[in-house]
């Protein structure tokens, strides 16, 4: 016998549209068709569970993953130089090979990310990246070190922009900042593990086996056994988290519907490819990314620098502890003015004591290491908008082939400024580097120009919204289900959950 609540559907799909299942987000299914929303209490002990499953993994991978990047230029006073007859032309291509590999398969990797498990994807990124890393002790030469950085940057393209939209995925636009710090932060952790290795290995003395090679081997261990922790552990999406009941699957859903962005969908839709491509705010993104990380040139180059201020091998790598702590504190220090100036404000702030640490290091005269010192760490905080980018670029975007269209476009951008930043370093420049040092000033200065204007560009739309009376086209949409023995299913489905992207859906307030 006929409910009258499916008679009223039934009776409403008639005037509505219907939608088949890869059309819409895969959360579709699950989200409750009541409005009522979430209890706090619900919700709050939901989002806790969530951290307790997600960060821990998230924050001790992406540490690692940092760590493993940065072995090069740890590895640069610990004897791999010497070891593998490198010039300093070479040592510079083995940064930006990384980085230029990251940029040709960044857009293959996003695609890989949006059709299939991003957990699983991950894991086995992460698995061969750690294999790689191992077979960096085996490298007596440029060439082969060539090879496996390049193995290295083809496996890193999965990972960010995996964190990324798992974070969309499982919390609220508000809560994503937060989040995205957490992990990213975990950069400057995985420095001063690093450094503290490091040190240790400087009095290791072992037989055709050097220091450089022993961190090589310690940290590809580690990472190896991440990759299996991750495969076991960490989940695709809400809609199949294993540490969530099928009510706290449906809860989870609901929780999100404020982002209006879903979950994921794995259907590929040209429409919002080709609108990634046409939207200005993608390509502000991408420059804005592309000019930020000419300065994270000095991520493998930070050992040599500080060295060439006047310390030894042992300073140099306790030093560079600092730069981790100091990174720290400049992510925190940042991500707390978000909420009350907005991204571009607090990413502009953060620019400028990084501009100030630029000009000193060119200005202070050479004898005072202990003052360029102090300049080269306070120079750190133009690394933070990068990361304030990367937590807002997940709130402004919706429509999950868009999303995973502008994350590859954004971070073949970002390729692009690491694979250009470290050929700025040559010998003729050193000790004092003044000349990139003066480059790097002139780019975050930029850099602050464009996310400003993308901010403009954002509240104009915004305004333009408010003004405009209700689109109700997305309104009154039903997703039909044939079951196995034929029978067809309706259920009226929330525009949050249609796959929308942000130009289609009008109801989208884009955060500042």
């Amino acid at each position: 016998m006929e409910s009258a609540s499916d008679h009223s559907e039934k009776h409403a799909h008639n005037a509505g549209t219907a939608v088949k299942e890869n059309d819409v987000d895969v959360a579709a299914a699950l989200a409750p068709g009541s409005d009522v929303p979430l209890d706090p209490a619900e919700a709050q002990r939901l989002k806790r569970k969530i951290d307790w499953h997600l960060m821990p993994l998230m924050c001790i991978l992406y540490a690692m993953t940092f760590a493993d990047k940065i072995t090069l230029g740890q590895s640069a006073v610990l004897g791999i130089i010497p070891d593998n007859k490198l010039t300093q032309n070479q040592f510079n291509w083995l940064n930006t090979i990384f980085y230029l590999s990251y940029l040709v398969f960044e857009y293959p990797q996003n695609l890989a990310l949006q059709k299939l498990p991003v957990g699983k994807w991950m894991s086995i990124n992460i698995f061969v990246w750690a294999v790689a890393l191992l077979a960096h002790s085996a490298c007596k030469s440029f060439g082969a070190l060539f090879a496996v950085r390049f193995i290295l940057g083809m496996c890193e393209g999965a990972i960010t922009p995996g964190f990324m939209l798992v974070t969309s995925m499982f919390y609220t636009r508000k809560e994503q900042t937060r989040r995205v710090s957490y992990w990213f932060l975990m950069n400057g952790f995985g420095i001063i593990f690093l450094g503290l290795i490091a040190f240790g290995l400087i009095h290791t003395k072992t037989k055709n086996f050097h220091p450089w090679q022993w961190l090589m081997v310690i940290t590809g261990l580690i990472t190896l056994v991440v990759s299996i922790l991750f495969w076991f552990l960490f989940p695709d999406s809400p809609v199949s988290a294993y540490f969530l009941t099928p009510e706290e699957r449906v809860a989870a859903v609901q929780r999100i519907k404020v982002n209006q962005q879903g979950v994921e969908n794995k259907h590929w839709k040209r429409e919002q490819f080709i609108e990634a491509l046409r939207d200005p705010k993608t390509w502000l993104l991408a420059f804005f990314v592309a000019s930020s990380n000419i300065f994270n040139s000095i991520t493998n180059q930070r050992q040599l620098i500080v060295q060439q201020f006047g310390f030894t091998v042992g300073q140099t790598t306790l030093v560079g502890t600092i730069d981790g702590a100091v990174q720290i504190l400049a992510i925190f220090a940042t991500i707390a003015l978000v909420p009350y100036i907005g991204h571009a404000y607090a990413a502009v702030a953060a620019y400028l004591p990084g501009i100030l640490g630029t000009i000193l290091v060119n200005t202070l005269p050479s004898h005072n290491k202990i003052g360029l010192l102090f300049a080269y760490w306070v120079s750190i905080f133009s690394i933070v908008p990068f990361l304030v980018c990367l937590a807002w670029m997940g709130s402004i975007t919706a429509g999950h082939t868009k999303k995973t269209t502008v994350n590859a476009i954004v971070l073949i951008f970002y390729a692009i400024g690491n694979a250009a930043g470290p050929l700025m370093w040559k010998k003729e420049y050193q000790p004092r580097n003044r000349v990139p040092w003066a480059i790097l000033s002139g780019f975050c200065l930029f850099s602050a120009l464009l996310i400003l204007t993308l901010r403009t560009l954002l509240a104009s739309e915004n305004r333009r919204r408010e003004a405009e009376q209700h689109d109700d086209k997305f309104d009154d949409v039903y997703l039909t289900h044939v079951q196995p023995d034929g029978t067809t299913i309706e259920k009226k489905v929330d525009r949050a959950f249609l796959d929308l992207t942000d130009r289609q859906n009008r109801e989208f307030r884009y955060i500042l």
